[in-house]
């Protein structure tokens, strides 16, 4: 009788211990699915994206670079028509299209932010884009006054941001999958 009990004891334990371990497989398995999708459809392209838009503000800024080294935007002397042209054609061809796609990003796949509520720099993202879509369309209108978007960009801030929800994201991503990471991040 007592080896019967310590078998079915037994039997019940390893049961559990496979549910268990199981289940916890399961738990890791879908944070680990989750933490892809966030990376490949939300993070990993609005961290490009940025990088990307940052880069080639950077050469238009060393392009049309003022004597004092400050670029035309970033001056007590307002930039020429010339400068205004070239930032209209950069403006269209590269600047707004990124904007706009950083927008589609947060818009379309706000279901994968990290945080519980929309950050406000993403908000601030959002409504800059549509300043710019404003000016733009007067652009197009034939209507130079004005040049930049209505709503400031939050540029150091959106950077930051991607920054450290991408590289927070490839951490958990590879804790997830065993690999041991150069950079420890701090669960958020």
């Amino acid at each position: 009788m007592a080896a019967l009990i310590t078998t079915v004891a037994l039997a019940f334990v390893g049961y559990l211990a496979t549910y268990l371990n199981s289940v916890r497989l399961a738990q890791r398995q879908a944070r680990l699915t989750r933490v892809n999708l966030q990376l490949s459809d939300f993070y990993g392209p609005l961290f490009a994206l940025m990088e990307a838009n940052s880069r080639v503000y950077d050469t238009f800024s060393a392009k049309y670079v003022r004597p004092d080294g400050r670029d035309p935007f970033r001056h007590d002397i307002p930039p020429t028509e010339g400068e205004l042209a070239e930032w209209r054609t950069w403006a269209t061809a590269v600047f707004i299209p990124n904007i706009q796609a950083m927008r589609d990003v947060v818009v379309t796949k706000a279901d994968l932010l990290i945080e519980k509520e929309m950050p406000r720099v993403l908000l601030e993202l959002c409504a800059h884009t549509s300043g710019y879509e404003i000016t733009a369309a007067g652009w197009a209108q034939g209507n130079y006054g004005d040049h930049l978007s209505l709503i400031p960009f939050p540029g150091r801030e959106l950077r930051e941001y991607t920054r450290d929800r991408f590289m927070f994201l490839k951490g958990e991503q590879a804790r997830l999958l065993g690999a041991r990471t150069k950079h420890s991040h701090g669960q958020r």
